[in-house]
């Protein structure tokens, strides 16, 4: 899975997510703590973060959200499953939950992968994807649900009994999008619209987080000037504006610590998106 996050050893797994001591009673709410059918219970780990959208860049400094992840091994068909349950705390940023579900399915760009689809499950809408294991992941409500698993070979029988189980523990939210439209142009351009507009409102979030006092600068500044690299990558590629040069000024602002300049940048961004962003693009 090119874009996906990699699974750890399953000697490494037991020992990182065996139960640890403070963690509260409420993990009940989030995992299954016990066997699920031939997938054997090995314990879990758990507290703050964004949980299966940290990949996307998730915004959640200020606020909090909790997120626990256990993980089950079936003996017969060497497979350990991890399953990371995240509630989200229903923040400003929670607003981009369905457009960050699943952006680690699609190339930089915003095209979906070709492995990446949607289907039901017990009257559920999940979404999968396939690549040396398979993923699944669905919203039941504001929390996000991830089920994955390593199978080099995509060979050896999936864990349905374990989704089945998530399923029936946090039931899915998601409302299904067909195959053709979920890789058709019109949902395709709405995707990397919207993409646009949360790179330019991270780059604001984490430039107010500076002002108020509560992040370093140096972490601040990285942050900015990654989601506007992402912004410009996307201009260039669906608006014909060169990025180049404008990414080498940001990255030099960046060195020199200078957040009146990156600023400056954001808000010229931000003008020019305001007055572009319901033209035409074309899906290579």
């Amino acid at each position: 899975m090119s874009k996906r996050k990699g699974i750890l050893g399953l000697a490494v797994c037991f020992v990182l997510f065996s139960p640890y001591f403070g963690v509260t009673a409420t993990v009940s709410d989030f995992l299954i703590l016990e066997d699920i059918g031939g997938y054997k219970f090995m314990g879990y780990a758990g507290g703050r973060g964004s949980g299966a959208i940290i990949a996307a860049d998730h915004f959640d400094m200020d606020h909090s959200d909790e997120v626990y992840e256990g993980l089950y091994f079936h003996q017969e068909h060497k497979i350990g499953v991890k399953v990371n349950v995240a509630q989200h705390a229903g923040a400003e940023s929670d607003k981009w939950l369905l457009h960050e579900l699943d952006l680690e399915f699609r190339n930089y760009y915003g095209i979906p992968g070709k492995s990446y689809a949607q289907m039901k499950r017990d009257g559920n809408t999940i979404l999968i994807y396939g690549s040396g294991g398979w993923c699944y992941r669905w919203m039941s409500g504001m929390k996000v649900v991830e089920i994955e698993y390593v199978d080099l070979d995509m060979t050896k029988p999936q864990p349905i009994e374990v989704v089945q189980a998530y399923l029936k523990k946090h039931p899915s939210t998601l409302s299904l999008i067909p195959l053709e439209q979920l890789r058709g142009p019109g949902l395709m351009q709405t995707w990397i619209r919207d993409e646009m507009e949360r790179r330019l409102w991270l780059g604001e979030r984490w430039l107010a987080q500076v002002q108020m006092g509560k992040v370093e600068v140096v972490e601040a500044l990285d942050r900015i000037v990654k989601s506007l690299a992402v912004f410009l990558d996307y201009r260039e590629r669906y608006f014909g504006i060169k990025a180049r040069e404008e990414k080498i000024a940001l990255l030099g602002y960046q060195e020199l610590k200078d957040g009146t300049s990156i600023k400056a940048k954001l808000s010229e961004y931000k003008t020019w998106w305001s007055v572009n962003k319901t033209r035409s693009i074309s899906i290579p």
